[in-house]
């Protein structure tokens, strides 16, 4: 029987925190075995975590990534903020926007929930 996982990580309002999370969701996706969906996963992780740091994330706080393996072998991605909005999917304007288009197209779900302060943007993945 398998028990439920999670990893999670505080990053800061810094641009160099998107690496780091990255980074931090591929070590526990290889920790876990998730190495074919790898890729995908730790581009929505990036996007999320992108957007957090640009439309969610009021100067002097920070951003939370969480991990969760569940014992059905599902992988939520969550990245809670304390920004106002709920974020959707919209038409790129540039080189922007192009965030939630990419998770919606990679991720087998997500969605937005609330918290307080603010709000969390999850993916999840169905083991492959």
């Amino acid at each position: 029987m398998q028990h439920e996982e999670l990893r999670e990580v505080f990053c800061r309002r810094e641009r160099r925190s998107v690496g780091a999370a990255r980074e931090f969701a591929r070590e526990a996706l290889n920790a876990w075995g998730w190495g074919a969906r790898a890729d995908d996963i730790t581009l929505c992780v990036s996007e999320l975590a992108t957007n957090a740091l640009v439309h969610g994330v009021p100067p002097g706080r920070g951003y939370l990534l969480r991990l969760l393996l569940s014992e059905d072998g599902t992988l939520r991605v969550e990245v809670h903020d304390s920004g106002d909005g709920r974020p959707c999917v919209r038409a790129p304007a540039g080189e922007s926007g192009r965030g939630l288009l990419l998770v919606d197209a990679l991720a087998d779900r997500w969605g937005v929930g609330p918290r307080e302060p603010g709000k969390v943007v999850w993916c999840e993945f169905a083991r492959p």
